[in-house]
């Protein structure tokens, strides 16, 4: 596969939520973000983190207003490829002749069996790549905001070992709002064990 992911349209844009050093201060759109932290206080100078809400990565946002107008423009200029309305999208495939041949051969053409054949494989694997996934995404949050903490170690050893009651017990001590953050990121983790 080549083609790079096309950017997310305005409305899929991520669930942001932001952090003045360890308390919660906005969860939200990137708009809903960008407009909570530039009301904050500008004499703190206390360290704000932006985080995607589902993947647990560290974002940067430019808090100057006349940013605000060029995420807008950028999307726009950018005509995507396939049939977006019905949410195709056309990227590349490289395949050796022999798996185009046999696609070619199947019932409904080449594009109708790899999504099939997408789809029983998501289904058949899907509660291990949700419980790693979540496992990475609290790791990717546990790492930006509390990589100095004490138990750190331990915790993301018990996380990645799937005990979640030793995780938990690491945990809490550290501030609540980053406490709360990890728990709903880990809470797959715990599901399929």
């Amino acid at each position: 596969m080549s083609s790079p992911p096309s950017p997310p349209s305005p409305d899929t844009s991520p669930r942001l939520i932001a952090f003045a050093g360890f308390r919660q201060v906005a969860a939200g759109d990137r708009t809903q973000v960008i407009h909570a932290l530039r009301k904050l206080s500008t004499t703190e100078e206390t360290l704000l983190r932006v985080f995607n809400d589902a993947t647990g990565e560290r974002m940067d946002l430019d808090l100057r207003p006349e940013a605000e107008s060029a995420p807008a423009e950028e999307a726009s200029a950018a005509r995507p490829v396939g049939r977006p309305r019905l949410g195709v999208v056309a990227r590349e495939v490289t395949l050796l002749p022999r798996h185009w041949e046999w696609l070619a051969s199947q019932p409904g053409g080449a594009s109708v069996t790899l999504r099939r054949l997408i789809d029983e494989t998501r289904k058949a694997s899907e509660g291990r790549v949700s419980v790693r996934a979540s496992r990475e995404n609290a790791y990717r949050f546990m790492s930006e905001m509390a990589g100095d903490f004490a138990g750190f170690e331990e915790a993301t050893r018990a996380l990645f070992a799937g005990d979640k009651s030793k995780f938990e017990g690491l945990v809490a001590p550290w501030p609540e709002d980053v406490g709360l953050q990890l728990a709903r990121l880990a809470a797959a983790s715990w599901s399929a064990e």
